[in-house]
């Protein structure tokens, strides 16, 4: 197979993955946004690998991996609404716990704890969440063309019996008060995650306190043309 035949078929995968991706239906917008980047820039990245000097297929390979890299992050815009809505969740919540960043795919990343979010074992949202929630259903209003997926966690204790449905929970309680704060339901994805994603050590009550937690994600899918 010479290196053009080559160049074509993972050109052609790539634009392939890229459009069964952003067709999936069971996708939330920011998976398929990034998918569908992280497949575009990878065949872009193959034929530019390729084409520019020596190194064959190698080289194809590596603009594909920098390429599907590149279009990940491209997938998701960073527009000036996304800006000013981070700015303001940061000033909404500074002095509470609660973490604002930029994720590297461009998304929106609000880190709930559970002193802020829930009790344990509970899926009810503390009186002290609501302000927070009250002030990103605003924002939300105010840039109509970002998605939301909101993911529950648990710390070990109990079982996944338990904690899978008590992290859907969080997750969907935090939604239903979004939409009853006019945020239009439909662009709000919910998941659980029980215990599977730990950013802390289950083994003492410390780290089992940061392990309960809700993330809140916003993206704004990037717009062909």
């Amino acid at each position: 197979m010479n290196k053009h035949t080559a160049l074509f078929r993972s050109t052609l995968c790539a634009t392939v993955l890229a459009v069964a991706a952003s067709g999936c239906a069971d996708m939330n917008a920011t998976q398929r946004g990034t998918a569908t980047g992280a497949g575009v820039g990878a065949g872009l990245g193959a034929i530019i690998g390729a084409s520019t000097g020596g190194g064959g297929s190698g080289r194809a390979t590596r603009g594909a991996v920098l390429g599907g890299l590149a279009g990940a992050v491209a997938g998701n815009v960073w527009s000036k609404h996304m800006e000013q809505q981070r700015q303001a969740m940061e000033q909404a919540t500074r002095g509470t716990g609660v973490q604002v960043s930029q994720t590297a795919d461009n998304r929106l990343k609000l880190e709930i704890p559970s002193d802020i979010s829930f009790d344990t074992n509970r899926s009810d949202i503390k009186p002290n969440f609501r302000p927070i929630l009250d002030r990103f259903a605003s924002t939300l209003q105010e840039n109509p063309a970002t998605y939301v997926t909101i993911i529950g966690h648990t710390d070990s204790t109990g079982g996944d019996q338990i904690n899978q449905p008590l992290s859907l929970d969080r997750a969907a309680h935090a939604r239903d008060y979004l939409a009853g704060r006019g945020v239009n339901p439909n662009r709000i994805t919910v998941e659980g995650r029980a215990a599977r994603e730990p950013i802390a050590s289950n083994d003492d009550p410390a780290g089992r306190a940061r392990n309960r937690r809700v993330e809140i994600y916003v993206n704004e899918p990037g717009r062909a043309g």
